[in-house]
């Protein structure tokens, strides 16, 4: 199986990537689906806090890594896209359960995120600058900065969204044909 896992911060292109994937005929996960399912099947708004309280609390419950193991059986497919990794305990799991593994790690800047943030409209996203701090702070916590010191190769997001495309589109290709 080839598994390729994106870390990268709220708003920073994993979505767009995910899309990118599917068009090239990869099945993909989004990781923050699973916890936005659990928030759903608990009966509460799809808000920042709640999805954050949700994540949080399975996390301490269950240890750093619960969102990856719960991921797990859903990795079916011989090529696959996990879009979302939040931690090194998170990409343990990943490289303990899959020989085949990239990770692939997707920046952009506060501002960049934040605009677009803003144009996706998510109802997780929080409304101002000052939340995407403290969602980035967060995220900190968990170990996102430590997964990304994990990646195997990285993306940058600074341009417009059909240049994300072409060149996430080629660094997939290149992954898959394991040129890398």
């Amino acid at each position: 199986m080839k598994l390729i896992v994106t870390v990268g911060m709220p708003g920073s292109g994993k979505d767009e990537l995910v899309e990118v994937a599917r068009q090239m005929g990869l099945a993909t996960l989004k990781m923050g689906d699973l916890v936005r399912d659990d928030t759903r099947r608990r009966n509460l708004q799809l808000t920042n806090a709640n999805v954050a309280r949700v994540a949080n609390e399975e996390r301490e419950k269950h240890g750093p890594g619960i969102w990856a193991q719960r991921a797990l059986p859903k990795l079916t497919e011989t090529r696959m896209l996990v879009d979302g990794c939040r931690s090194d305990s998170e990409v343990s799991v990943f490289r303990h359960n899959f020989g085949d593994l990239f990770v692939l790690g997707i920046f952009a800047s506060p501002e960049q995120r934040y605009d677009r943030m803003m144009r996706r409209g998510r109802g997780d996203d929080g409304a101002d600058m000052q939340e995407l701090y403290d969602r980035d702070r967060r995220e900190l916590k968990w170990g996102i900065g430590n997964a990304f010191t994990l990646a195997d190769g990285m993306l940058v997001n600074e341009g417009s969204l059909e240049e994300f495309r072409r060149t996430g589109r080629a660094v997939l290709e290149k992954v898959l044909s394991r040129d890398v």
